[in-house]
């Protein structure tokens, strides 16, 4: 069932079902057994439960919107009022949808409430093509896919009618491993790409596999032939290098339920805009969308920019920068209302995969994702430039050495923004004291004598660094020496005097930084021989990334903001 089926009945709003109790002055969420089991808010039950109020834990505003006055400040001291706050972070819960981020406040509404949403909740299988979900010490990848699918009411008007649901708009949201940034790149739906073989699960539970295709839209890796989400995870992949975590889709219902739970989105014009294929007819200035209004808004193309798809692209993530604001703000995280009807609104309108498919794993990657600030939140766009196969381009291609630079940034978790600007400036100043170290004769590869201990990366690097050494880099003179004595913040080369030609030979290979090299004292290998030792910190990135990877920039045609800055649509 599309997510408009699965909206309220009986105009039963769940916002209206907190009531205040007048013996404790808290508002509790109380949900009659007489009510409509389904698919209004509450459990969904074979039979129904006798007569009886359902007790709940007790839910408490830090903002009551009609409480008695005087009423709860009597009973409730001002330190019960911080508390409340608190528990305000404690609840924000983070997801995507066709074009959307929404924080998703669930709290203490009580067992009936969650259980509830969970049976919103639809997913899909991910078919291997996942990492098998997020892990909260780790960098998270999550796919976010919209649909032009048509289903649901009213949107039967809009183009293609008999779309199977397509990857329209498709975002690839990276957020760091220290939750200090973000980064949400967007991928062309015209983008010429090669789809990979799809193992795929079928209805029956059976398993085919959906035969890949070369030279084609990005958009079908959704959709066509059968494909399910999980191809175009696999598309991603082989493109990027990124290997998702989880995915999430959305059709469009998503952006008019969504808009419309948030009490609307502030957007700008820079001029009139009357676009019949969009719908969207606004003029210039600020205004407050939400329902079809916001839905036209994301979908609008010809009117802006070069017309393009590459132009409509800019225009949600405009669009998603003033959303993220809107939801970080106090009007919203203090106001219950808002939040039951954004649960509704998120639930319904999402699919996710397996590893994604409750409340509870949707709240422990929201409090992840809740970490973030909206100024190192950065909205890009994959480069991309015109077909030159085609006389009169309608697709693009990759802008191969800028793209490459962008997805290195990403898989190496790279910041698009200065979060650490302190920290760098140090290790500029560092580098430039050392560099000198790498200055003169290299030795080869093959001459190079190292020993590789684990002193702070994860388990089993040391091992598969020697693997690369020895099997891609030609260092065949390497041995794993186990686990360093102590933890080490950075990785480091020790060195003698006289083995400095192999010292800065490693770092070539390695990307060390002239202040990871450390004049020292060699010792002796396993054969007898002097040899240098490497010592791999908390930075190392994985086997064959370069350790200098920080230091990257984005390529200067890089289109992209921040979730923090104002723009207007031209």
């Amino acid at each position: 069932m599309d997510a408009q089926g699965r909206g309220q009945a009986e105009d039963i709003d769940p916002a209206d079902q907190w009531v205040l109790n007048p013996d404790t002055g808290d508002y509790e969420l109380r949900l009659p057994s007489s009510a409509p089991q389904s698919p209004v808010p509450g459990p969904r039950r074979a039979t129904p439960a006798p007569e009886r109020e359902v007790p709940v834990p007790r839910r408490r505003r830090a903002k009551p919107e009609e409480p008695p006055p005087g009423r709860r400040d009597r009973r409730r001291p001002a330190k019960k009022k911080a508390k409340k706050k608190s528990r305000g972070k404690k609840i924000l819960l983070w997801t995507g949808g066709t074009m959307a981020f929404v924080i998703l406040a669930v709290g203490t509404a009580g067992y009936l409430y969650l259980q509830h949403l969970n049976d919103n909740i639809e997913s899909l299988p991910d078919d291997g093509a996942s990492t098998g979900g997020f892990q909260k010490d780790q960098a998270i990848n999550i796919l976010l896919i919209g649909t032009d699918k048509r289903t649901g009411s009213g949107n039967d008007g809009y183009g293609d009618k008999g779309s199977a649901g397509h990857a329209d708009t498709t975002l690839l949201l990276h957020v760091s491993k220290d939750r200090s940034n973000a980064t949400a790149l967007s991928i062309p739906r015209d983008l010429i790409v090669d789809i990979p073989d799809c193992p795929t699960t079928q209805e029956d539970g059976s398993t085919k596999v959906i035969a890949g295709s070369s030279g084609v839209r990005f958009n079908q890796s959704l959709g066509q032939s059968g494909r399910t989400p999980s191809c175009t995870m696999r598309t991603v992949t082989e493109l990027t290098g990124v290997k998702p975590d989880n995915f999430m889709v959305a059709d469009f219902n998503a952006v008019k339920t969504l808009s419309s739970a948030v009490g609307g989105v502030e957007v700008c014009l820079a001029k009139d805009i009357n676009d019949p294929d969009s719908h969207l007819n606004l003029p210039a200035g600020e205004h407050l969308v939400q329902g079809e209004q916001a839905l036209a808004f994301v979908r609008t193309r010809h009117s802006v920019g070069f017309g393009g798809d590459l132009s409509r692209i800019e225009l949600q993530q405009q669009f998603l920068s003033s959303l993220m604001r809107q939801l970080k703000s106090n009007d919203t995280l203090t106001s219950p209302t808002k939040m039951v009807k954004l649960a509704e609104a998120a639930t319904e309108a999402l699919t996710v995969d397996s590893k994604l498919d409750s409340i509870g794993k949707l709240k422990d990657l929201g409090m992840e994702l809740g970490k973030l600030d909206t100024k190192n939140l950065t909205f890009a766009t994959v480069p991309v430039k015109d077909n030159p196969a085609e006389e009169t381009p309608v697709t693009v291609v990759l802008k191969e050495e800028s793209a490459q630079q962008v997805f290195d940034m990403v898989k190496n978790d790279i910041s698009f923004t200065e979060v650490k600007k302190k920290e760098k400036e140090k290790k500029k100043k560092e580098d430039a004291a050392v560099a000198a170290r790498l200055e003169g004769e290299k030795s080869e590869p093959s001459e190079v004598r190292v020993r590789v201990l684990n002193g702070g990366a994860s388990a089993g690097s040391a091992g598969r660094e020697l693997t690369y050494l020895q099997n891609e880099a030609g260092v065949t003179k390497s041995e794993n020496a186990g686990n360093a004595p102590a933890e080490l913040a950075r990785t480091t080369l020790e060195y003698a005097p006289d083995q400095a030609d192999q010292a800065r030979a490693l770092a070539e290979i390695l990307g060390l930084s002239g202040a990871a090299m450390k004049p020292g004292e060699s010792v002796t290998n396993s054969q007898g021989l002097p040899t240098m030792t490497l010592t791999l910190g908390k930075d190392f990135k994985g086997a064959g990334v370069k350790l200098d990877a920080t230091s990257a920039k984005a390529p200067e045609d890089l289109q992209k903001s921040t979730a923090d800055k104002v723009e207007c649509a031209k």
